[in-house]
């Protein structure tokens, strides 16, 4: 199974969906909650090139955020992604 990771803030609608997905298909994941921890907005940002949250990457690959972790959903490519 590829390693999942998510940089999340707490109470961020989009991310709480986009845990709720992989908790259902029980998929274990690093979360890296970034509230109030400016390096790891920081180290978020330049790796993703992007300062909202969620940020993911499924096997080292940069997916993007919730829309782009659904729209992998819908159209069937998540599985293989997770390798589930």
């Amino acid at each position: 199974m590829n390693e999942v990771v998510i940089f999340t803030t707490r109470w961020c609608p989009f991310c709480i969906r986009a845990k709720a997905l992989f908790e259902q298909k029980g998929i274990v994941y690093q979360e890296i909650a970034v509230d109030g921890d400016a390096a790891a907005r920081q180290e978020m940002a330049e790796a993703a090139g992007q300062t909202s949250v969620p940020q993911i990457w499924i096997g080292g690959q940069h997916i993007g955020g919730c829309n782009e972790l659904y729209g992998l959903e819908r159209s069937g490519a998540l599985d293989p992604l997770l390798a589930i």
